[in-house]
């Protein structure tokens, strides 16, 4: 069956854009250590936010910047017993912004940076201040600039494909199908695909790419419903976003006689985000995961109520910044931010769940996996409580 298929050129060029964003090519700054700005317990302790906007930004980097301000105060409201002194920094989104901004926040006294936001221009705030003994807790997903006095924040690709292939395996599923359109972000996710599926024993028996276009995504379902078939697929994970080729692709496999029902559709990204997205033809019965449900709408609603408005997807960043930060002070020890204190094997909990950093700089978080049915997000597998635990 023939359907018309026009994909404003718009929304193919956001539809990565934001991770696409968070992984620009970065320098390695792990021939740099950090360890960590020294502070007295009984003061309040200086924290540094770098967010992408500058003086007279407009639009939605004004808007995101000013999200992450906002829960990065809400954050400071609920700890107990610490005080932070937040000083904002505005990088201009900018690699030299980002230098400038950090040095400056050094030079006025900052015990550790949050943020920024995109993978250059941590970095570049990384190597500014790695001579100083500050680190760095960047919003960036982008596991490449992780290291040194750089720890990245942002849910990477590699904890959601742990977290999925985990659950599929646990669930009785073997072979494997990687389905991905040929771009860096989507690339990274493929590769964090096949890692996790090799660590949890399950057989990848294919890996198709197609390019992100009309013809592309047309073209690549009956090359999918073709090789799942002759493989033996009993799961499908797909890197694309509802923005990109999961507004189509569902669809037409489903038209070639291949539906969730009868290869599991699994999904990395969040395939519960768009106007219609739960409604999508082909979709009921995919996996995905996602942070924790309660916590992540209870922050939601506090920030509406606080703030008159919903807060940003990635303004919970901040919040987790400054939670990790006051778990930490609250310990009473003047080397509470240094990196040994940082990679505390117990985590700490933020506004999607329970996260801890690793020592290479990554970050492991605690996901739930949800599945479309009858159109609504039904969580099937619930999110982890400790590390070490289901999930895990």
């Amino acid at each position: 069956m023939s359907h018309p298929l026009n994909i404003p050129r718009r929304l193919l060029l956001r539809a990565s854009a934001l991770c696409a964003a968070l992984f620009l090519a970065a320098c390695d700054p792990s021939q740099f250590g950090g360890g960590g700005g020294a502070i007295d317990p009984s003061a309040p302790v200086p924290v540094a936010l770098l967010v992408p906007g500058a003086e007279g930004t407009t639009g939605e980097i004004a808007g995101l910047s000013r999200s992450l301000e906002n829960a990065a105060r809400m954050a400071m409201a609920d700890l107990q017993g610490v005080e932070v002194d937040l000083r904002v920094y505005g990088t201009g989104g900018t690699a030299g912004g980002a230098s400038a901004a950090a040095t400056r926040a050094a030079d006025e006294g900052a015990a550790i940076l949050l943020g920024p936001l995109f993978a250059e221009a941590a970095n570049a705030a990384g190597n500014a201040v790695a001579g100083r003994g500050l680190n760095v807790l960047a919003f960036s997903n982008n596991t490449a600039i992780a290291g040194g006095n750089v720890f990245v924040l942002g849910n990477t690709f590699d904890n959601v494909a742990r977290r999925l292939t985990s659950y599929a395996a646990s669930q009785g599923k073997r072979n494997v199908l990687v389905v991905s359109a040929q771009t860096a972000a989507e690339g990274t996710g493929r590769d964090a695909i096949l890692r996790a599926a090799s660590s949890n024993r399950l057989n990848v028996v294919g890996n198709i790419t197609f390019p992100l276009s009309e013809e592309g995504i047309r073209s690549a379902a009956p090359q999918i419903a073709s090789q799942a078939r002759s493989t033996g697929a009993d799961a499908i994970f797909f890197t694309s976003e509802n923005a990109g080729a999961m507004a189509f692709l569902p669809q037409f496999l489903q038209e070639e006689g291949l539906s969730s029902d009868v290869a599991q559709y699994v999904g990395i990204t969040r395939l519960d985000l768009g106007d219609g997205a739960l409604a999508a033809p082909g979709i009921q019965g995919a996996w995905f995961a996602l942070p924790d449900p309660s916590l992540s709408n209870n922050f939601r609603s506090r920030y509406a109520t606080t703030y008159g408005s919903s807060p940003h997807p990635l303004a919970g960043l901040a919040y987790d910044g400054i939670a990790a930060v006051g778990a930490l002070a609250s310990q009473g020890r003047a080397d509470a931010l240094s990196r040994s204190a940082l990679t505390q094997g117990s985590g700490f909990v933020g506004v999607g769940g329970i996260f801890r950093f690793r020592s290479d700089g990554t970050n492991e978080r605690g996901m739930a996996v949800a599945q479309i049915q009858n159109q609504r997000s039904v969580i099937i597998s619930a999110a982890p409580t400790r590390f070490g635990g289901a999930g895990f």
